[in-house]
């Protein structure tokens, strides 16, 4: 299973349910709180203005006892009419002035016996019977009650922005006992009408505040947790992924050690009758060349027993790497041992070494011989690129804990298929060749504690880059 296949797998989208869920919650969650809490200040708005109503009553029942009642009774007898216009203004003297100091928006004050209002602010009010209603009758029997009345348009009564609101409270009008708690006999009703309407649009627009930022510090919770989510989702599934990519390389693993042993067993098997075939075809060579000295037969037996001896070799390299002997080697005296190796080779077909190697190159812990091998492998391999010969650059550079061995050359490059294939054992393009030059190029360099990349240059053809620790085991 490679990276891209990985990549492919849909891990669950914890980010898209944990977000969409918690933005419905938080936003349902939003609008109950700023429900509850406008329900709980109109609770508290209403409750007050209640006691409110009901302080006004006592107050205002005090005084129109104390100062109309009975002066009106003691003058008048005990039929008072408010028709007398002396008298109507007298009680109006006497509620104005005791309510001087309350917020109300209409006092009314009915009879006891017929429903009828014989006082009001609105004097057109006053004779006009049956308005009480139930509260009217509920306060005849000492009871006092209130009734919270809206008016308005559907949208404004649905977003609790009524046009008008209003408490209408109903107390019962008593005679006073002086230096008595006995309540006194009914003598009316009180009717006290208070204006709401701007305390219920306060509290409204406070609600629609609460809920503008309730929503505005939810979003940011919700962003933060959102952020979270994601981070916390994307190292999840980077390590759902790791785990895939250490099972694949450990089952891959596996496969290559069984393979290694079976391809050891079968090496040794074939390299000790190899070797019989390649003395005998020497011996044959020789007797054969005294006889017909143009008989090349035994030149190609020798010739194929010895490319089988590589194949058979690189095997064993492959089934069984070496560890590296560790000692202090020069990587630029390296190359130029390949280089001069290749000499014959680069002369005959015409390539082109250009060298780029820094001044300040340490030297590194690592084993000569097995680095010999994989750059010479990896040169040979830039030179098969290019069969008529071309270009090929080597640069060698260190940085403060690595040095870096790069080798280009200009040929047709890698195309994608190969280069997913480039290192598994056994694969090449070539018509003669074991496919284990690269796997064992790899474990070599990474044996030393390296890394090397293979990619296709900027223009054309493919570049090697070797990356070697500076500082070795």
């Amino acid at each position: 299973m490679d990276p891209k296949s990985i990549d492919r797998i849909k891990p669950f989208k914890l980010v898209k349910y944990f977000t969409f869920t918690s933005l419905i919650v938080i936003l349902l969650g939003s609008l109950a709180l700023s429900m509850v809490i406008a329900h709980r200040a109109e609770s508290v708005l209403l409750k007050k203005s209640e006691d409110y109503a009901l302080l006004m009553a006592e107050n205002l029942n005090h005084q129109v006892f104390l100062q109309f009642i009975i002066p009106a009774a003691l003058q008048f007898g005990q039929v008072i009419e408010l028709r007398n216009k002396i008298l109507f203004d007298r009680l109006d003297q006497v509620v104005r002035n005791t309510l001087h100091s309350f917020s109300v928006e209409m006092v009314n004050i009915f009879d006891r016996k017929n429903n009828v209002i014989f006082y009001s602010f609105d004097k057109k009010l006053v004779g006009r019977k049956g308005l009480g209603g139930i509260d009217y009758q509920q306060a005849l029997l000492g009871k006092s009650s209130s009734r919270l009345i809206r008016r308005g348009g559907s949208w404004s009564m649905l977003f609790g922005t009524p046009r008008e609101s209003e408490l209408r409270t109903y107390v019962p009008l008593r005679a006073e006992k002086p230096l008595s708690n006995i309540e006194g006999p009914i003598l009316g009703v009180f009717e006290i009408v208070q204006d709401l309407s701007e305390d219920y649009r306060t509290i409204a627009h406070f609600k629609y505040r609460i809920m503008v930022t309730s929503v505005i510090i939810m979003g940011i919770l919700f962003v933060i947790l959102r952020y979270i989510v994601k981070r916390g989702e994307k190292i999840i599934e980077k390590r759902a992924q790791e785990r895939l990519l250490l099972k694949e390389k450990l089952n891959h693993a596996e496969r290559l050690a069984s393979l290694g042993e079976m391809v050891a067993a079968i090496s040794h098997e074939i390299r000790n009758p190899l070797g019989i075939i390649s003395s005998t075809a020497e011996l044959l060579k020789g007797k054969l060349a005294r006889h017909d000295p143009q008989d090349q037969l035994a030149d190609v037996i020798v010739q194929e027993a010895n490319r089988l001896n590589s194949i058979v070799t690189d095997f064993l390299n492959f089934a069984r790497p070496q560890t590296p002997n560790l000692m202090p080697c020069k990587v630029d005296e390296v190359l130029e041992k390949n280089l001069a190796f290749l000499a014959p080779e680069i002369n005959k077909n015409g390539y082109e070494i250009y060298k780029r190697f820094a001044t300040d190159i340490p030297e590194i812990r690592a084993d000569p011989g097995l680095l010999y091998q994989a750059l010479l492998n990896i040169l040979i391999n830039a030179m098969q690129a290019m069969p008529k010969g071309g270009p090929i650059y080597i640069e060698l550079s260190a940085q403060r804990n690595a040095l870096t061995i790069t080798i280009a050359d200009e040929g047709h490059g890698i195309s994608d298929d190969t280069m997913k294939k480039i290192w598994e054992p056994f694969f090449t393009t070539k018509d003669k060749g074991s496919g284990l030059g690269l796997p064992i190029v790899k474990n070599i360099i990474e044996g030393h504690g390296g890394t090397i990349h293979i990619e296709n240059g900027p223009e054309k053809g493919a570049q090697v880059t070797v990356t070697l620790p500076v500082k070795g085991d």
